[in-house]
């Protein structure tokens, strides 16, 4: 992936990932044990480049690093974790 990095918006909770004048996100709900990812967006002039698996990679690291699990809320997200299984200990 790129170096442009995901970030933690927590003032609107979302997961933010800047591609240069646009901004992909990942809404979000914080529960106790648990972030449930509600919503992705995407730019639709950002469209086919891998800029949602980015921006979802990117979010499911920020919420490992926190200690945290997720649920998926978004079927982006469903379908991301049903092909990367390396993110199978964050939904157990």
């Amino acid at each position: 992936m790129t170096e442009r990095g995901v970030r933690d918006n927590k003032d609107l909770s979302r997961f933010e990932l800047d591609t240069g004048g646009s901004i992909a996100f990942a809404n979000y709900r914080r529960t106790p044990a648990a972030v449930i990812i509600t919503h992705t967006e995407t730019p639709r002039a950002l469209r086919g480049r891998g800029i949602p698996s980015e921006l979802v990679e990117g979010a499911l690291q920020l919420i490992r690093a926190d200690g945290s699990k997720v649920i998926a809320g978004c079927g982006f997200v469903v379908d991301y974790l049903r092909r990367n299984p390396e993110f199978a200990d964050l939904t157990g």
